[in-house]
């Protein structure tokens, strides 16, 4: 059908989407009626209804749909667009959004950018945050703008992080901040963070984690220099750092899109950043820790998308998943899951807790922070500052009828003591504690202070658990360990007698480090009736771990082990997480 010009977006507005279409020429009355008719048999948007039927293009209905909620077109084939305009949106951006800018006024701090898809509001909600502007978005064909982010943003000269920090090495107002130290007025600051290089790397570095799959990224000041390192799978890399006189910028620059207060530099700070990149919500955690040479900001990311919180996921062998699933399935006790920061504790939790979120169950959670938030479960963020602490918190738990109650951490003995009772009045309880194996958690719950017939009444089970890298599917190779190597395992090379060993080379897909993942490795202590009579006996952490294995408690070690065996992961890998976990 002949397309006429595009009627004036006033005239469009609020109007329903068949009236839009045909107003612009797109379609007939007669078409636009059969897809309605269709449509009260099939269901569905209208919009992809006629695009189904072959009678309308999917850009054509975006514009339509733009035009209802009052967008604007633009026509990016038509305009050229000025350099310094291009240059305010890093090329890594314009690709991960879909975006164009088209226009700047630096009086109202404006940016007019190109969508090709009307839904993409997150995208001017992100560059405000990343960018800092005012933004305004017109539509534009999906065609005009793949056209617009070859011919302006063609992929072979995206900015590098080392572009970026040539570009703030010559930053002539930026330079000016040397040697200042801390006698940086508050304007001077708001400007440096406003500064466009510093927006660049600031983007361009957490764009670059997200998409390298970074649990953290840490901005760190030291007395010659400013260091920014990404952690990857439990491991920190650094990379190149920027000016040193840049630091306090950089730092504001985050406190800006955290919504902090960048006149403060002598208190910690704490606050999150949201962003939807390429379709993915990122929940970075921004901590703010004052230093003797600035301010070290690190942000802990949240990627949705990239956490798999399924139970028969996360590394748990066929029997162990069996045991461990009898054990959620309890009406009541305690179950604990041990292991140091970043081992994995709340992946393990948290996919226990969605395997039994049902309609049938009320599940209350304390946590700092609440790291994903889960449909169905009614979460709460622990605010030590005002005085909401695991205990005051779980003591309200009880009066809100839960089945099952998740503790974050059992941290004193008044949250052991209201966990008990939460136990004891028919509720099953988990939690976490900080302690290399499961037989110690005994030790470090009775120095808080619990009594021995209280452990023994509730506990039923401690899950420690560490993670290893796996090795790179991509680069994976088959080796044979030496004597050293074996050695640091406690084995012999008769012990390994026709098993297979393998590592990873290192390749592109896995940034050269022969790693890529990481999976859990786990020792199950069950509670029996011989246990518990240890317990109340105060046994000491060694016999209570002897006989633990007696009944067939595998250790961390041994899981590390099978996980080898089954070409997993490394020697070193496991001699590293389970170092401080080694049975006597």
């Amino acid at each position: 059908m002949s397309s006429e010009p595009m009627p004036p977006v006033s005239q469009l507005k609020g109007r329903p989407l068949g009236r839009i279409l045909i107003k612009m020429g797109k379609v007939t009355r007669a078409q636009v009626s059969e897809a309605l008719e269709l449509q009260k048999s099939r269901r569905g948007p209208l919009g992809q209804l006629l695009v189904e039927m072959g009678y309308v293009k999917r850009g054509d209905v975006n514009l339509a749909l733009a035009a209802q909620v009052g967008m604007e077109s633009i026509a990016l084939r038509d305009i050229d667009i000025a350099q310094n305009v291009i240059d305010l949106v890093p090329s890594q951006m314009a690709h991960a959004y879909r975006v164009v800018p088209t226009e700047y006024d630096r009086d109202t701090n404006t940016l007019g950018v190109a969508l090709a898809n009307p839904d993409n509001f997150h995208a001017t909600d992100d560059l405000k945050t990343l960018m800092g502007f005012n933004v305004v978005a017109r539509i534009t064909t999906d065609e005009d703008m793949q056209d617009a982010l070859n011919r302006y943003y063609p992929e072979e000269k995206a900015d590098s992080i080392n572009d970026i920090i040539g570009e703030l090495s010559g930053d002539e107002e930026l330079s000016k901040l040397e040697g200042r130290g801390e006698s940086i007025d508050l304007e001077t600051l708001k400007s440096a963070a406003e500064s466009s290089p510093v927006k660049k790397l600031v983007n361009l570095v957490l764009l670059q984690a997200i998409r390298d799959k970074a649990s953290d990224i840490h901005f760190e000041p030291f007395e010659d220099e400013f260091k920014m390192r990404y952690r990857i799978d439990g491991v920190l890399f650094e990379m190149i750092p920027p000016p040193k006189h840049v630091a306090m910028a950089i730092s504001s620059r985050i406190k800006v899109m955290a919504n902090l207060d960048i006149a403060e530099r002598r208190l910690p700070q704490d606050g999150r950043i949201e962003l939807l990149v390429e379709k993915r919500p990122v929940d970075l955690r921004v901590s703010v820790l004052p230093t003797m040479f600035g301010e070290s900001v690190v942000l802990r990311v949240l990627d949705r998308s990239q956490v798999n919180l399924d139970l028969g996921q996360i590394g748990l062998r066929e029997d162990d998943l069996s045991t461990v699933r009898q054990l959620i399935n309890k009406p009541h006790g305690i179950i604990i899951v041990t292991g140091p920061t970043g081992s994995g504790k709340t992946t393990t939790l948290y996919s226990a807790l969605r395997e039994l979120n049902n309609i049938d169950v009320k599940i209350l959670t304390s946590e700092d922070p609440v790291e994903y938030d889960i449909d169905g479960m009614i979460q709460c963020q622990i605010k030590q500052e005002i005085g909401l602490t695991f205990a005051r918190c779980l003591r309200s738990f009880l009066r809100q009828d839960p089945d099952i109650i998740l503790v974050g951490e059992i941290r004193d003995l008044e949250t052991a003591q209201i966990s008990v009772q939460a136990s004891l009045t028919g509720h099953l309880v988990f939690s976490t504690l900080h302690t290399n194996d499961a037989p110690s958690s005994i030790a470090r719950l009775l120095d808080l202070g619990m009594e021995p017939f209280l452990i023994t009444a509730t506990l039923e089970a401690i899950v420690a658990q560490r993670f290893v890298r796996k090795i790179c599917e991509n680069c994976k190779e088959e080796y044979q360990p030496g004597e050293r190597q074996l050695f640091e395992l406690n084995l012999k090379p008769e012990d390994v007698k026709g098993r297979t060993f393998f590592y990873g080379k290192g390749c592109e897909y896995c940034n050269h480090t022969g790693y890529r993942g990481r999976r859990g490795i786990f020792e199950i202590m069950l509670l029996d009736d011989d246990l518990r009579e240890l317990i109340m006996k105060h046994a000491s952490t060694n016999v209570l771990r002897k006989e633990a294995r007696k009944r067939g408690m595998r250790s961390l070690r041994e899981s590390g082990l099978l996980t080898i065996y089954d070409g997993i992961t490394t020697i070193e890998e496991v001699v590293r997480e389970t170092l401080s976990a080694i049975e006597d």
